[in-house]
């Protein structure tokens, strides 16, 4: 199996931010936004500018997905700290196409994290 090295993976570079292609994609077009400062671990150590540039990097990685395949919806999250399941600690942002049928049950999405959350309703409050 070749190991691929980050820049192998490169698709953008922005002024604080690199997109990437996740090595162990969830979905078909999963990547994954780095941050070009190795000091920031997650989001809350970045910066206002890094935080103002992020939602246009973020639409960047849509159109990267979206050149190559047609998604039904997405997931964008962040892990930020070990609690939260962060296992590299950098911070990066995926953006995660999904597509009708990749799960039995997308209700709840990100709050599947914690299986027993997952399903809601008013009456559970």
């Amino acid at each position: 199996m070749k190991h691929f090295t980050i820049k192998d993976r490169i698709l953008f570079r922005s002024n604080h931010f690199t997109i990437i292609k996740d090595l162990y994609p969830v979905t078909p077009g999963h990547l994954l936004i780095i941050s070009n400062n190795d000091k920031r671990i997650h989001f809350f150590d970045l910066s206002r500018k890094e935080v103002a540039e992020l939602p246009d990097v973020i639409h960047i990685a849509k159109a990267l997905i979206e050149g190559k395949n047609n998604p039904d919806g997405y997931n964008i999250g962040m892990n930020c700290g070990e609690a939260a399941g962060q296992t590299v600690m950098h911070f990066h942002c995926h953006v995660i196409p999904r597509y009708v049928g990749d799960t039995e049950h997308p209700k709840g999405g990100v709050r599947g994290v914690i299986e027993s959350k997952r399903s809601y309703s008013e009456k559970s409050n």
